[in-house]
This record gives C-alpha cells, sequence and structure tokens, in this order.
C-alpha cells in the first residue's frame, strides 16, 4: 500500500485515534510503512494517523534516520506516570516549516502492546518521554502546535493558509 505523510491542517491530524483491537498483518504492514516513511522524512518519531490511518500505532526510533538500530513499536500506547516537566524545540513530520519549544514531561512511563501482543512497560527521560509524548498527542488528536500561545499560532496557520492558496494557483 502507497501511504504518504499527512500535512497540517489535513482532518486525520485532529481526530482521537481507535484502538487496535487485534495486531494482524495489516497492523504489521502498517508499521513497517510507518518505520520507513519516519526513516525516509528524517524523523524519530511517528504516528499513525500521520499516514492516513486512525489507529493507536507509533513507531520511535531515537538512533535517527541514519542508524536505524533502536526502533520501537507500540500498539495502543498510554501514558501511566510522568514526572518533572523540560522545555525542548519540537518540530513535526506533518507540521510543516515549523519549530518551536514545547513544555513537557521529563520522564514517562508508557504501557503499550509490542507487535506479538505483549505487554510492555517503558520508562525513559528527555527525548525519548519527550518524542513519547508527541506521538500518543498524536494519537488524541494533538498537535504539538497545539501547545503554542494563540498569538504564534494564528500566525502560523495565516502562514499556512498562504501555502495553501499559492499550492492552488
Amino acid at each position: 500500500m502507497s501511504r504518504k505523510i499527512h500535512i497540517y491542517p489535513d482532518k486525520i491530524l485532529t481526530q482521537k485515534a481507535r484502538p487496535v483491537e487485534k495486531i494482524d498483518d495489516y497492523i504489521i504492514d502498517l508499521s513497517r510503512d510507518m518505520a520507513r516513511l519516519m526513516y525516509e522524512h528524517r524523523g524519530i518519531g511517528l504516528a499513525a494517523p500521520q499516514v492516513g490511518e486512525s489507529l493507536r500505532v507509533v513507531t520511535v526510533d531515537l538512533s535517527g534516520p541514519d542508524k536505524q538500530e533502536e526502533l520501537f513499536t507500540y500498539v495502543n500506547p498510554e501514558i501511566i506516570a510522568s514526572q518533572d516537566e523540560t522545555t525542548t524545540e519540537e518540530g513535526c513530520l506533518s507540521v510543516a516549516g515549523y519549530q518551536t519549544k514545547v513544555c513537557r514531561a521529563r520522564k514517562v512511563k508508557v504501557k503499550a502492546l509490542n507487535l506479538h501482543g505483549e505487554e510492555v512497560i517503558h520508562e525513559g527521560e528527555d527525548l525519548w518521554a519527550i518524542c513519547l509524548q508527541h506521538e500518543i498527542d498524536h494519537l488524541n488528536g494533538i498537535l504539538f502546535i497545539d501547545h503554542i500561545s494563540r498569538l504564534k499560532r494564528t500566525m502560523y496557520d495565516k502562514k499556512v493558509k498562504k501555502w495553501l492558496e499559492n499550492k492552488k494557483e
């Protein structure tokens, strides 16, 4: 199946994703496509809604697109604990041409299923925690730009509107 990364303001990015009922070949193929697209677009995380699938699946690889050594796929992930705060610069493969500082928990504990249907609990901090929060936000229809001030958001939305108008011409 030919999938692509969906870009804001695509409506799928603002919808809450459905839980995965069964991990089957479709979910495994979806996760492979997600990893491929994540690497191709030089990302470290990707959520299924970003590739047009309203399902609760995320891929993460902090080793980056060059090494591709630490790929994790989380099915139906949920944050079960968090602590401390940190503010870091974030961007998103679905939010073109924009990066800004976002405040998130510095440490999180996440419960999910792996691709074998086994429950996993992972704890992490710093970039891993930030990335998982960012991707889980996607599953809840939240973009990192939903965390910025109204003024910054209005300015970004105007820029997107102008891009879309220029694209039509």
